[in-house]
């Protein structure tokens, strides 16, 4: 029986020794520690990203306008607006969350003589939507609805 041993170039020796570390934003940096340290200098900003909903019930829609922190699971909405459809508009929206269910507090920012709060809760559904109730002044069963996803 023989044995072979693959001798390897000087080259490819150093190639497996040299090491390129990346850090998230594709900077490239000295060592893999500073590759996978934690971002301190992102913004606010950066945390979120914009999303529009549309909630139907037949009578009545709403445009939404939120920022939901896509780091989280369910998405924690950040904050965001109900511009549109709704007395007393536009609303803040005040918090929330969207995975596999909807939840969003809204307080009134508008003029009229309307509801101070409205809280929207749903299910997800195919394709892409929420179905579900919200209701005003603390109540959140009041009115059927179904949201969908704008592009």
């Amino acid at each position: 029986m023989t044995t072979q041993s693959r001798k390897s170039s000087k080259a490819e020796s150093e190639q497996r020794r040299e090491h390129r570390y990346l850090n998230a934003q594709g900077a490239e940096v000295k060592t893999r520690d500073e590759a996978f340290a934690p971002l301190t200098d992102v913004s606010a900003e950066a945390l979120t990203v914009p999303v529009k909903l549309q909630l139907n019930n037949g009578a009545t829609t709403f445009e939404m306008e939120l920022r939901i922190n896509p780091n989280t699971s369910p998405f924690t909405v950040t904050g965001g607006r109900i511009t549109s459809g709704i007395c007393g508009a536009p609303w803040d929206i005040t918090g929330g969350s969207i995975g596999n269910q909807l939840r969003l507090d809204a307080k009134r920012a508008g003029q009229g003589s309307c509801a101070n709060t409205i809280t929207i809760v749903g299910q997800y559904q195919n394709p892409p939507s929420y179905r579900g109730t919200y209701g005003f002044d603390g109540a959140s069963s009041s009115f059927n609805h179904t949201t969908l996803y704008q592009i």
